[in-house]
C-alpha cells in the first residue's frame, strides 16, 4: 500500500505542477509550434481534465485499498495518453522531443499497473 501512496502522490503532484501553467501558455504554444491553437475549448478542456485526474490521483494516495478500482481508470488514462504520442508520432504529427512527455505518462502507467496488484482488494 506503501508503493501505491508514494506513486499516485508524485502522478498527482507531478500533473498539477506540468498541467496548470497550461492556462497562461495559450498563445505562446502556437507561437513556438505553429500553427496557433483554433479551438480553446478543446484546449482548455483537456488542461481541466486534467488536472481533475490529477485530483483524482491525490485522493487514489490518500487511501489506495478503498480507491483501487479507480486505478483501472488511470491506468488507462495514462496508456491512452502515450498511446496517443505513439500515434501521432508514427504520424510524423508531432516531434520526437514531444514523446518524452507521452514516456512519462507510459511509466507513470506501468508504476500504476505495480501500484494496483501490489494493493489488496
Amino acid at each position: 500500500m506503501k508503493f501505491a501512496k508514494i506513486v499516485f502522490w508524485i502522478a498527482g503532484i507531478w500533473g498539477i505542477l506540468i498541467l496548470t501553467p497550461l492556462y497562461f501558455m495559450f498563445d505562446l504554444i502556437g507561437r513556438q509550434d505553429p500553427p496557433a491553437i483554433t479551438h480553446p475549448g478543446f484546449y482548455y478542456g483537456f488542461v481541466s481534465v486534467g488536472l481533475a485526474w490529477q485530483i483524482a490521483f491525490l485522493v487514489i494516495a490518500r487511501d489506495p485499498v478503498r480507491f483501487r478500482t479507480m486505478m483501472i481508470p488511470a491506468i488507462l488514462e495514462k496508456f491512452g495518453y502515450g498511446a496517443s504520442f505513439l500515434v501521432l508520432y508514427l504520424q510524423q504529427r508531432i516531434h520526437p522531443s514531444d514523446l518524452v512527455l507521452g514516456g512519462v505518462d507510459v511509466l507513470l502507467g506501468i508504476f500504476f499497473l505495480l501500484a494496483f496488484f501490489r494493493t489488496s482488494a
